[in-house]
């Protein structure tokens, strides 16, 4: 069964930085585009940023562009997102999911971005606080 499962979250000053990994089972990733989103507490759940299969493509929200990268380990089959210059708005649960796939997939805006999951699991939390 596929499954991606995400960790690296914790608690975090604001200005701080974390990783946060999504690691693959059952599914080789270098097919696919992976989005990173994330829930606020009584917010919906939105796209954070996006990897095409090959890392060529990327997209970030408005809000986390400048301060996060999203890269990708085909080899360990695995996606991170770095976060820097974290601020307490980037508190949330965040998540990563399959968006797209094959080498034609450009990551959209990340408005657009639609997690093909069945379920989304616990994902990892981030709280940014002093």
């Amino acid at each position: 069964q596929a499954q991606l499962v995400e960790s690296g979250g914790g608690l975090v000053q604001p200005g701080g930085s974390l990783r946060l990994s999504c690691a693959a089972s059952g599914i080789t990733l270098d097919f696919y585009g992976i989005g990173w989103f994330r829930q606020a507490p009584g917010k919906e759940r939105e796209g954070v940023a996006c990897i095409s299969y090959s890392g060529f493509s990327t997209k970030y929200a408005d809000s986390v562009k400048g301060r996060f990268t999203v890269s990708r380990d085909n080899a360990k089959n695995t996606v991170y997102l770095q976060m820097n210059s974290l601020k307490p708005e980037d508190t949330a649960v965040y998540f990563c999911a399959v968006v797209g796939w094959g080498s034609g997939y450009v990551c959209p805006s990340t408005s657009l971005l639609t997690g093909h999951v069945e379920d989304w699991g616990q994902g990892t939390l981030v709280t940014v606080s002093s």
